[in-house]
């Protein structure tokens, strides 16, 4: 796993990484709110391949509805951190350095420390809010990232996206998320911060299942 080195601009929560803790749902970083969800969306080595491609091409976010603007890929050097497994041990890292890549439109393909800006609307309500890749994951098995929110959201938090292609020849899509409310509307109604949520999870998964992008 690969993380950003923060120079520029940091984000706005303490619980750095913590949707990779494997008790996140029931024990959530304070004030906020986790939500988990997996979906199988395929098998064998080519649909792995196919949906981590996809990922990392931020198809995600823009299948969700989201517009990206100022895509700024890190400035400062980034470091190598540690992934962990199931039981939360610590295990090397993936890989050392990843090369910049770029999309058709010229925007650069997910990496540690990209800060990204998204507009958009869910669920009726503005989606507007300043991210950064947190980590990103790139293993024979398992491909994947982090954001988390740098300002301008009416929660603070982080997301994860994994694609994993299990020994059974299965391949899953697994979002994780916690959330805390910021505006004085989301902080009234908290019932609000869980029905965007599960709009966004439910966008997130047509964009990258095959079952949502295949044609009739």
């Amino acid at each position: 796993m690969r993380r950003g080195s923060f120079k520029d601009d940091t984000v706005d929560y303490a619980a750095v990484g913590a949707t990779q803790a494997p008790d996140l749902m029931h024990f959530p970083p304070e004030r906020s709110i986790p939500a988990e969800q997996s979906w199988r969306i395929g098998s064998g080595e080519k649909r792995f391949h196919g949906a981590s491609e996809t990922l990392l091409s931020w198809t995600a976010q823009r299948g969700a509805g989201l517009a990206l603007t100022d895509v700024r890929p890190a400035s400062g050097p980034m470091y190598s951190g540690v992934s962990f497994d199931a039981d939360g041990t610590p295990i090397a890292p993936s890989r050392a350095e990843a090369d910049l890549r770029y999309d058709a439109d010229g925007t650069p393909y997910v990496a540690p420390g990209t800060t990204i800006r998204v507009h958009g609307r869910v669920g009726g309500m503005r989606a507007d809010a300043e991210l950064r890749v947190i980590f990103t994951i790139d293993e024979p098995r398992r491909v994947g990232f982090a954001l988390g929110t740098v300002g301008d959201s009416v929660v603070s938090g982080e997301e994860s996206f994994m694609i994993e292609w299990y020994d059974n020849d299965q391949v899953w899509f697994t979002v994780r998320a916690f959330d805390a409310p910021t505006s004085l509307l989301y902080r009234a109604l908290p019932a609000l911060t869980r029905r965007r949520r599960r709009e966004l999870f439910s966008r997130y998964l047509r964009a990258i299942s095959p079952l949502y992008n295949t044609p009739a």
